[in-house]
């Protein structure tokens, strides 16, 4: 390291706070990655899901010279709860919750996180990181971090680089000189082609961008207002206008609307070479951005031929493909270099080679509005999750979970009624004006506009069987009175 990077014997700890982009929707791992539950909440590899190994290896990154805050997260408004949920389940809080109301592109995403970050005089150390990247090493990637924050810390900006291990088409190049770990960003390259790819490899000097930055959030805003005036302008007033519950911090939706929708690269960091200090820190980490199934293949452990698999599978006379089971078991018979991935709703049958190309399908289920691009037939909700396991033209069956003190909303339909039969737990059932008690093997039966509530009051998880039955089952066919939870 540079002797103007490296901490001076006896200075105070440098603050970092931990900013974790959350919002993408992870399109090309449909069908097991879906907008109501994207990949970064997704366990592909590990036991945790891609943004709970974020937080973890953002945390681990404090010693004596620097002082980790708790995360600051943004995300969507969609899929705040399941931010908060994997958060506790690491027992972490976050900071904040930073919830955009519509996608902007990451510079937006970071210059609210900075103004955020800014707020009481405080100018900390941003590490800017995906939610969706996997990492194999750990104590590698918490080094390179540690490194590009002494460089931060004195005032440059800081960026990961991969070397590359392939001439890969699908990731934007950096161009450095120097001797690592003091290398000199001279350019940033957009995604070549497979020739130009390979003359990077072949030259040196050039690494994969791993969108990971490191910035103290005064700098950012100091070069956002230098290259791109517009969208800091416009951040600053969708950030002045916003509101916050609890953890929740939400701009003002009309302001942000107005917000020019730019990556990060693009608003700033292609800007700087030349123009400001920005350096880069060599990442070699087992580092894997898992944007489509050939990547999540790539990660997993293989066979002697190559196969990786998932869940309950068998396979034969098969090389290099990777087989996803879900909810049943899935047998490939004479497949090579193909991916097999299968859901309760959904089974994908793919070539490796064109696993980018899953975004294709997702485009035409959305042209379709077919559900299965939204939501899996299991549903995540703040209370719990609902599975939808059976319907007809007048009926759905459903699998109902409440967890322990939670319950649903205060609520009308219009066209069904339902009949609920607990499997266990306890159930407080409101219906009308009655408020009863239910236990295992109970039911009772809520007419059609008849206002109602379930909810947990014991310490364990509440299941109950749903019957509706009706001339109209869909999910839009409620009138909520009352919600914990601040939905309408």
């Amino acid at each position: 390291m540079s002797e103007r990077s490296t901490p001076s014997a006896g200075a105070a700890a440098v603050q970092v706070l931990p900013v974790i982009m959350a919002g993408g929707s992870g399109t090309r791992l449909w069908p097991l990655s879906r907008a109501g539950f994207p990949k970064q909440f997704l366990v592909l590899s590990g036991a945790t899901s891609l943004f709970q190994q974020a937080v973890a290896r953002l945390q681990a990154l404090g010693d004596e010279r620097i002082a980790v805050q708790p995360p600051l997260v943004v995300g969507n408004e969609e899929h705040r709860f399941l931010v908060l949920d994997q958060l506790r389940e690491l027992k972490c809080e976050p900071a904040a919750v930073l919830l955009e109301p519509m996608g902007r592109n990451t510079a937006p995403a970071l210059t609210l996180a900075a103004l955020q970050a800014l707020e009481g005089g405080a100018d900390p150390v941003l590490v800017v990181t995906p939610a969706d990247s996997a990492i194999t090493d750990t104590a590698a990637f918490v080094a390179a971090v540690r490194r590009a924050v002494a460089q931060a810390a004195a005032g440059a900006i800081a960026i990961l680089g991969v070397k590359p291990t392939r001439p890969e088409t699908g990731y934007g190049y950096i161009r450095t000189d120097g001797i690592a770990p003091d290398l000199r960003v001279v350019r940033f390259v957009e995604k070549p082609d497979a020739d130009t790819a390979q003359r990077y490899i072949d030259a040196g000097g050039y690494s994969w961008n791993a969108g990971m930055f490191v910035l103290r959030a005064s700098a950012w805003m100091a070069a956002l207002e230098r290259f791109r005036p517009d969208i800091a302008a416009a951040c600053r007033a969708a950030f002045a206008a916003r509101g916050t519950d609890a953890k929740f911090v939400r701009p003002g939706r009309d302001e942000f609307a107005g917000v020019p929708a730019e990556s990060v690269d693009y608003a700033v960091m292609e800007q700087c070479p030349g123009v400001l200090d920005i350096r880069m820190q060599e990442l070699d980490a087992g580092w894997n951005d898992l944007g489509a199934w050939d990547a999540v293949w790539q990660v997993l452990p293989k066979d002697g031929d190559g196969n990786a698999t998932v869940g309950d599978t068998l396979v034969a006379d098969s090389h290099n493909t990777l087989v996803h089971a879900t909810s049943r078991l899935v047998s490939v018979v004479g497949l090579d270099d193909a991916v097999v991935v299968e859901t309760p709703d959904a089974v994908l049958v793919a070539s490796r080679e064109k696993s980018q190309d899953v975004k294709t399908i997702v485009a035409r289920l959305g042209q379709s509005q077919r559900g299965e691009q939204t939501l899996h037939r299991k549903v995540h909700r703040p209370w719990g999750w609902y599975d939808s396991i059976d319907h007809g033209p007048r009926h759905q069956v459903k699998r109902i979970m409440v967890k322990p003190g939670a319950s649903l909303s205060l609520q009308m339909h219009h066209h069904r009624a339902e009949h609920w039969i607990v499997v266990s737990g306890t159930a407080e059932v409101t219906n009308g004006d009655k408020v009863i008690m239910l236990s295992e093997n109970q039911s009772t039966y809520i007419p059609l506009g008849e206002k109602h509530r379930l909810r947990n009051p014991g310490k364990v998880p509440l299941e109950i069987i749903e019957v509706q039955s009706g001339s109209y089952l869909g999910e839009d066919d409620i009138v909520r009175y009352e919600d914990t939870y601040g939905r309408r």
